[in-house]
């Protein structure tokens, strides 16, 4: 049967309380976000007993890690920010077993200096799709030299954001220590969002020997306000990965709260991944439990 999981950055606490507060909900695995208020994971702060001590925490909650987040824009066109955006993951990458799981996700990235999520020319270029497969290469390679593996994330936005995008990516770096993360929703503009089906299907058909972890949110289209949308979760610290909302044509709620066929979704994810945690995402620590008997439904509606 397939899990459902949540970001640990939604529980804005100490370490122990978020564990704690994650399992009363129901949960039996995470993706874990290194910000806890009582332990220093920033860069060249992560140390083994560190990593051990969050990784054995959450076990002794009986909530394994499957995943840990290390969300930055690997292409950003400041190459001292880049090199500092790119160095910090990498240590992520390297310290991926001792938190408990292979698996280290990020998405592409933009050649926007101002946000991670806004497009860029240079985006679809081939220069800049050349520039992002070097930086990917190598965080493979390191991935795979410490026995992790590197998960690309799909953004609209980022230089990867397509499906064409996304396979051709793989093509060109068809390495053991890279994987995808599978969240369809990232896949959706104003062009094919009427043509959902196709989309997820195509998706499937293309990448289903990629995929190893999968995320819960919604996809719709955003009405009159095109802005970057980030909400309030409770903590002036989050990673603005865990706030955005979405940006131009198409907001990104929580599961249940737009119009992606999760029947589909989950079916055709099933086929290959019977077992795949599957990471709620993309709302408040209130709206938790709704999101999870969402998906819990779904599931259950589904054989899953």
């Amino acid at each position: 049967m397939m899990q459902a999981g949540i970001f640990t950055g939604y529980f804005p606490y100490e370490l122990n309380e978020a564990a704690r507060r994650i399992r009363a909900l129901g949960f039996n695995t995470v993706q874990l976000d290194l910000h806890f208020r009582d332990i220093d994971l920033t860069a060249g702060q992560i140390t083994r007993d560190k990593a051990r001590k969050v990784r054995d925490t959450f076990r002794d909650h009986n909530l394994p890690v499957c995943c840990l987040s290390g969300y930055t824009n690997i292409v950003h066109p400041d190459k001292a920010e880049r090199e500092k955006r790119v160095g910090y993951l990498k240590e992520i990458i390297r310290n991926a077993r001792e938190f408990g799981s292979p698996y280290v996700i990020s998405e592409t990235g933009t050649y926007n200096t101002e946000s991670d999520w806004v497009h860029h020319p240079r985006n679809k270029t081939e220069e800049g799709f050349e520039e992002c497969r070097k930086v990917i290469s190598d965080l493979a390679q390191t991935a795979y030299d410490h026995g992790a593996v590197f998960l690309l994330e799909t953004y609209v936005n980022n230089v990867v954001g397509s499906v064409e995008e996304t396979v051709r990516m793989f093509a060109h770096v068809d390495h053991p220590g890279l994987g995808l993360l599978m969240d369809p929703t990232n896949y959706f503009e104003a062009h094919n969002i009427d043509r959902m089906d196709q989309v997820l299907n195509q998706v499937f058909d293309t990448l289903t020997d990629k995929i190893r972890i999968a995320h819960a949110k919604d996809v719709k289209r955003s009405g009159t306000d095109k802005s970057e949308k980030h909400a309030d979760i409770g903590d002036q610290d989050a990673h603005e990965g865990l706030t955005f909302r979405g940006v131009g044509e198409i907001e990104l709620p929580a599961p249940g709260l737009g119009s992606l066929n999760y029947d589909l979704y989950l079916k055709r994810l099933s086929e290959k991944h019977p077992n795949i945690p599957v990471i709620i995402e993309h709302l408040t620590e209130d709206d938790v439990p709704r999101a999870k008997t969402f998906l819990d439904g779904k599931f259950r509606a589904n054989g899953l």
